[in-house]
């Protein structure tokens, strides 16, 4: 499959990203509503559509003061194409996007089972963890460091 990048979404959008995060249900609480206002108020929105079916097949976004600090959320590929490659794409994508070259580190928290796909990304472990009560997975802290 050929992808392209897509950086730029709007309300317009909305009904794409709400079938990304139907397909997994760690993100069982999104809406119409509340995707719509996520994308007024995040800082860069990164997505890979198909070029053939024009299809929105993966997504991922940050929120960043563009100096210091930069995380990345909500890294999805639709449930048909993930092992494909699309999530290294879509990760490649996000940390080298233009607006974040001046950012000193990329976070993300990610599932300990995929600890190694992040760190086959670049990224490394941090001595912090996180364990929510609610979760079954230990959430493990990740940080891609751009200097």
């Amino acid at each position: 499959m050929t992808v392209e990048v897509v950086d730029e979404f709007d309300s317009e959008h909305v009904s794409e990203l709400v079938q990304l995060y139907d397909q997994y249900h760690w993100w069982d609480d999104r809406t119409s509503d509340t995707i719509r206002r996520m994308i007024e108020h995040t800082d860069v929105l990164v997505g890979l559509r198909d070029t053939r079916s024009k299809e929105l097949v993966a997504a991922g976004r940050v929120l960043t003061d563009f100096v210091y600090y930069a995380k990345i959320y909500d890294v999805i590929v639709t449930e048909t194409h993930r092992g494909d490659g699309l999530g290294k794409k879509l990760v490649t994508a996000i940390v080298g996007h233009p607006v974040l070259d001046s950012v000193s580190a990329l976070t993300l928290d990610c599932r300990s089972g995929l600890i190694p796909f992040y760190e086959k990304c670049g990224f490394t472990q941090h001595e912090k963890r996180i364990n929510f009560e609610e979760r079954t997975e230990e959430i493990v802290p990740m940080v891609y460091r751009t200097e």
